[in-house]
């Protein structure tokens, strides 16, 4: 709305000014007929030249068309300004729209009337320029993303091969070995799983946009079921849950969405924790609605990773040998849910302690 006022107070003063042009030229024009009636009626000096006295004759013969054409000239003169000076604005305007589709560092600069929408466009030429920059950055970590998984898609599948070659090619082998053989291919084909998986992530993520199917849920009984579905991870990594929630907490949610959520929260927490510790998961419904804490003992994360971990594609370990080395997309993902369930989700990181706080407004 203030830009429409803004453009209105434009087209005003405009008119404005030719209106007072208009009336300034006939003012102008009035003035100087009496001013020379006056003059030529005071002083005689013009009678001793010939052409003088004609000319002068013939202007109050025709004095009201001369005044006439003075005014239509000073008319023509006017307007063919006043249409120039927004055709220019105009051009300017369209100069930097030009800009604005291939933003570059040249600000832009408009005419000193313009000033304020001068502003407004220096303002969306900075957003243009920093989204173009988060795009190129976004694009090539997919790109050096899917490099990776690519060098990573062979790996376990050369090793699945060879495996599978030997105990082919062995008849003899030993039951202990060939059932060594067997799971050591068995581990790399749900590892090449794992990989692929992720390539179908990074195309959905970037390919559809997420719709809400929102039903009453509780989401106590929910954690405990992501934290039940757990146990063999936890126990792998040599890690306990410990839960601190309300009997049963009432939500209307999407649940399959929101337990997503806490999916890759509590996978999170299993990367990247330090073995023999715990992960607190905990709940509770105040007045501006619900929060749920995940806590997790580690390495404590970077203040400027930790500004960016929910970014697409962005790995605290970017070593694609690294088992917790995947899409990068589980934080960007569950991100984009809790901000679909009109919620925020936040981290921070101190004395190897790193906590993802959920907060989902009430309803």
């Amino acid at each position: 709305m203030n830009d429409f006022n803004y453009t209105g107070r434009i087209s005003r003063k405009l008119l404005g000014q030719y209106a007072l042009s208009l009336f300034s030229c006939l003012g102008l024009i009035c003035f100087l007929a009496v001013a020379s009636i006056f003059f030529f009626g005071t002083f005689t000096f013009w009678r001793n030249s010939i052409i003088l006295t004609l000319i002068l004759y013939f202007c109050r013969d025709y004095m009201l068309l001369l005044f006439l054409l003075s005014l239509g000239f000073s008319w023509l003169v006017c307007t063919i300004h006043f249409i120039r000076l927004p055709l220019d604005y105009l051009d300017e305007m369209v100069e930097a729209a030009e800009q604005l589709t291939q933003p570059d560092d040249e600000p832009i600069i408009l005419s000193p009337e313009l000033s304020i929408l001068e502003e407004h466009l220096n303002w969306a030429h900075s957003q243009a320029l920093r989204n173009q920059r988060a795009a190129k950055e976004a694009e090539q970590r997919k790109n050096d993303l899917v490099v990776y998984l690519a060098h990573d898609l062979k790996t376990p599948l050369t090793s699945v091969i060879g495996y599978l070659t030997l105990l082919r090619d062995e008849p003899d082998l030993s039951p202990a070995l060939r059932t060594r053989y067997t799971g050591v291919a068995l581990n790399k084909a749900e590892r090449l799983e794992d990989l692929i998986n992720e390539f179908f992530d990074i195309t959905r993520f970037n390919l559809t946009r997420m719709e809400l199917e929102k039903r009453p849920c509780d989401l106590s009984r929910m954690l405990q079921q992501v934290v039940s579905e757990f146990s063999p991870m936890l126990e792998e990594h040599d890690l306990t849950a410990v839960l601190s929630l309300p009997e049963t907490l009432s939500y209307s949610c999407d649940p399959d969405k929101l337990a997503r959520v806490f999916d890759n929260l509590l996978r999170n927490a299993c990367h990247y924790s330090t073995a023999g510790t715990a992960v607190e998961i905990s709940a509770r419904e105040e007045t501006e609605g619900i929060i749920l804490t995940f806590i997790n003992t580690g390495i404590t994360i970077p203040e400027d990773k930790l500004s960016r971990i929910f970014e697409q594609f962005f790995r605290l370990d970017s070593s694609r040998a690294t088992r917790t080395g995947g899409a990068g997309l589980g934080l960007a993902i569950a991100k984009e849910i809790v901000e679909l369930h009109g919620g925020t989700i936040s981290a921070q990181s101190s004395g190897g302690l790193t906590e993802f706080t959920v907060r989902l407004p009430a309803l």
